[in-house]
């Protein structure tokens, strides 16, 4: 068996990387570690992983990791560069966080602060070139869930050139994509029943990312106004992802744009006509759901995709990279049916 290492293992992301391992018919945990929770065993904070109850999670720190054969770094922005700096050279990593995300230091500057730690290969196999270059490497930048969804919905218009690089989001999230940090905005009497945006007018993060991943489909910059929603669920993300169509453009030319990128791709499914996708269909799963319209009214071109935002916009994504990484099946380890309802 090959032996994997998680630093961050007490979170969201980690809990869901250690339950997809349990199925992996070649990979098991190794070193676990969680920081904060260190010295507590998994039961302590995934009462779900009854397989790993007693295993320990231990402090963070490269050398205990290094005793792997594959490292996952799921740890907080701007914390995976320390870790990663230290580990040995050969050994592959797949960063969950978006240390090493962006080409352009000066946003990352913009939207985290700090020095920018460098560019690793960046983990979103469906995307041209993406899995030979994942395949070739030894470190992935692991994409954000938004941007993972963005990009599967909007690349191929993009590069089919059927509308205007001027892109606006408008995506609901549910709450684990804020992380495992007890905050007000996250209590059960501020989500339930409730939805409402935040980070809005281009603060948010992920904005650089997803220009980045659209611009490299579009050939040429695009420009996106994002607007995120916290929505009363624990997880999944809904994106509506649209631009101005060029003239002539029709519903049957995106669907074909969409069908034609992602026909041999495992984990991406382009619904049937008068079929939208759902959140609750994609639970639990690494699988993408999209589905096209083209507004004649407003002439415009939408896609509306949905993830389990830590599956295939975190720890499933982590996981088809490290299969790829090492060689293996892409798809060992991870199921595209959801868990409805």
């Amino acid at each position: 068996m090959i032996t994997a290492a998680v630093a961050g293992a007490s979170g969201y992301a980690g809990g869901e990387l250690l339950r997809l391992l349990a199925q992996h018919p070649q990979l098991e945990p190794g070193v676990l570690a969680a920081g904060g929770r260190a010295g507590e065993p998994v039961r302590a904070v995934h009462s779900n992983l009854t397989e790993y109850a007693d295993l320990p999670l231990v402090q963070t720190s490269a050398s205990a990791l290094a005793s792997a054969d594959i490292v996952f770094l799921a740890l907080p922005h701007g914390e995976s560069a320390a870790i990663a700096a230290e580990l040995p050279d050969g050994l592959p990593i797949v960063d969950l966080g978006a240390d090493f995300r962006l080409t352009d230091a000066g946003a990352w500057q913009a939207y985290y602060g700090g020095v920018h730690a460098g560019t690793w290969a960046y983990g979103l196999p469906e995307l041209p070139g993406a899995r030979d270059l994942i395949r070739s490497s030894t470190r992935i930048a692991n994409p954000g869930c938004y941007p993972t969804s963005v990009a599967l919905a909007f690349a191929p218009v993009l590069a089919a050139g059927l509308a205007e690089p001027d892109v606006v989001v408008v995506a609901a999230s549910g709450t684990s994509g804020a992380g495992r940090k007890p905050s007000d905005a996250l209590l059960a009497t501020q989500v339930m029943g409730s939805m409402g945006a935040y980070k809005v007018g281009g603060s948010h993060q992920h904005t650089p990312e997803m220009e980045q991943s659209l611009a490299s489909a579009a050939g040429e910059p695009v420009t996106l106004s994002f607007t995120p929603l916290l929505a009363p669920m624990p997880r999944g993300i809904l994106a509506t992802v649209s631009a101005r169509a060029l003239s002539g453009v029709t519903e049957l030319a995106v669907r074909r744009a969409l069908e034609e990128a992602f026909a041999d791709e495992p984990f991406v499914h382009v619904l049937p006509e008068g079929q939208w996708p759902q959140t609750s269909s994609v639970a639990g799963s690494n699988a993408v759901h999209l589905q096209c319209a083209v507004d004649e009214h407003s002439g415009r071109v939408i896609v509306v995709s949905a993830i389990d935002n830590l599956g295939k916009g975190a720890a499933g994504q982590a996981l088809q990279n490290a299969n790829l990484i090492l060689g293996l099946d892409e798809t060992a380890g991870l199921s595209t049916n959801g868990v409805a309802p």
